[in-house]
């Protein structure tokens, strides 16, 4: 096999192979980690938009996930339930409520996230600086595809034209 095939081989079995049983094992990790915690998956991974994105109104995080408004406020009162999230009125108009996630809380996130931090870190150990930056890269890079994809589907779905279509309109 010629240097090309290979890594022609090689991207083929990180694209169909590799990504797809990290997915996998993410998803299932994180439904595990939410069951830890007595909340769904939607609501651990609306959790992690509200830490990243800081406060923000109910109908944004709706936007942000393409869940219903009436599905997140479903998901705030679990949240909220669950001491993670607590609502207050929103300073510029105060029918709004936001969302604000429970500092105190954040430690027990961090209890359970942190085997699997712990072990991540030892892995990222056997690479030397320039590996870790292409890691860095890639994942970062991978991440905005995912998002331009989620957003494409998203399209598709009030458009009566293919997947395909859109995505081959896409920039």
């Amino acid at each position: 096999m010629s240097g090309g095939e290979r890594r022609t081989a090689l991207v083929e079995e990180i694209v169909e192979g590799a990504l797809r049983r990290h997915s996998t094992a993410a998803v299932l990790f994180h439904h595990a980690v939410a069951e830890r915690l007595g909340l769904g998956p939607t609501d651990l991974k609306c959790l992690d938009l509200l830490r990243e994105g800081g406060p923000m109104i109910g109908t944004a995080l709706a936007a942000r996930t393409g869940l219903t408004t009436g599905a997140v406020t479903g998901v705030v009162a679990r949240l909220e339930r669950a001491g993670f999230v607590r609502r207050e009125p929103d300073p510029r108009d105060g029918r709004k409520q936001m969302l604000h996630v429970v500092l105190e809380r954040i430690g027990d996130l961090k209890a359970v996230f942190g085997p699997l931090r712990g072990d991540v870190a030892d892995l990222l150990e056997a690479f030397d600086a320039r590996q870790l930056a292409g890691i860095a890269e890639f994942l970062e890079r991978t991440t905005e595809a995912v998002h331009r994809h989620v957003a494409l589907l998203r399209a598709a779905a009030h458009h009566p034209t293919s997947p395909a279509e859109v995505a081959r309109s896409a920039p």
